[in-house]
């Protein structure tokens, strides 16, 4: 009796697509998988842009400068996202060095949670807010370098579900959690025009506050698009196309700011910041526009005369000029660092 043939594994067919190059985010699904595709993605980067579905960290080279990461450390990334920095950090801790990742987001959570698995690593789902809680957690008393990053990553923008870009139309939604709190086009529908104006005005230093605050507030906008269409036509004749663009960029980001409640997470967390650091820790800041920069540097300089940090950074650090030209969106990126004092308790 002869053995019967092994059976072939079936072919899988690649998805299709019309055109010779894909257009719909859906559609990218070489860039979308990078670690089976890295001469494409390789391409993408050597192009100037982000590969769709992936995200380039921003200033490792200055962070890692800052933090000072040594075998058998304890770091955390409070804002772990692709994973980028959380991966540099980790290869310098080992061996015996543990880092802790958190995120908000359950969708890319997941993804990266994969992607960094091994020894030393753990992922949370949790807002960089929450950080006593984790440690409590993981039943650590401080850790030794702690990093957040407070831009929106990649994955994100570009993918028009998430409703955080008028790059693509897509919902618009902005929530980094889709399973909690309103998405944006609701916070539109529910807000008055003087609470828009303030709104504008405390996270973006919007110009045209009170203009953009009586058109759109109380107004439906099911799309990114058309509230984008919404802010170029409420602006008057005489403004440059450029500077619609630039309120547009505003309004959507002063939105996300509120949607996601992120000054109000961002300053529990400078709060609880010193007491989650060790004697000597390091803290890095990543920020991204000046609502964010203006509340780090305001509480480091604030430790700094309580004795709770023995040093900060004296001047913001801002991308080189080959890192913003190689990744146009680090441009707007500052970083700030703090030392928790050895006498600090």
């Amino acid at each position: 009796m002869t053995d019967s043939p092994t059976p072939a594994t079936p072919h899988r067919r690649r998805p299709r697509y019309s055109g010779k190059n894909p257009r719909r985010f859906e559609d990218k699904y070489k860039e979308r998988n990078p670690e089976l595709y890295p001469e494409t993605i390789a391409k993408v980067v050597a192009s100037g842009k982000t590969p769709a579905g992936t995200h380039r960290p921003i200033m490792v080279a200055e962070i890692l400068n800052v933090l000072k990461p040594q075998p058998g450390e304890i770091a955390v990334d409070c804002t772990l996202g692709y994973g980028g920095h959380a991966r540099e950090i980790l290869a310098r801790i080992q061996p015996g060095g543990r880092l802790i990742g958190l995120d908000v987001d359950p969708i890319e959570l997941l993804k990266t949670e994969a992607r960094l698995a091994g020894p030393g690593f753990v992922a949370h789902r949790s807002n960089f807010a929450g950080l006593p809680k984790i440690l409590a957690t993981e039943q650590l008393a401080g850790m030794d370098m702690i990093l957040a990053d407070l831009g929106v990553s990649s994955m994100q923008i570009d993918d028009p579900s998430r409703g955080f870009s008028v790059k693509f139309a897509g919902p618009l939604d902005m929530r980094m959690n889709p399973q909690r709190g309103q998405p944006a086009s609701v916070l539109l529908e529910r807000t008055a025009a003087g609470k828009l104006v303030e709104l504008l005005v405390e996270n973006t230093d919007e110009p045209r506050a009170e203009l953009l605050g009586a058109a759109l507030a109380g107004k439906q906008f099911a799309t990114t698009r058309a509230l984008a269409e919404a802010i170029r036509h409420a602006l008057p004749g005489g403004v440059l196309d450029e500077e619609r663009e630039d309120s547009i960029r505003r309004v959507f980001q002063a939105l996300r700011i509120a949607v996601n409640e992120e000054f109000t997470a961002l300053g529990t967390f400078l709060r609880n910041l010193p007491a989650c650091l060790n004697a000597g820790g390091r803290v890095a800041i990543l920020t991204f526009h000046s609502g964010e920069d203006r509340r780090v540097k305001k509480a480091f300089e604030a430790g700094l005369r309580d004795g709770v940090y023995e040093d900060i950074a004296r001047e913001v650090i801002r991308p080189s000029p080959a890192e913003r030209h190689d990744n146009p969106r680090s441009s707007s990126a500052k970083l700030r660092w703090a030392i928790k004092s050895a006498r600090a308790i």
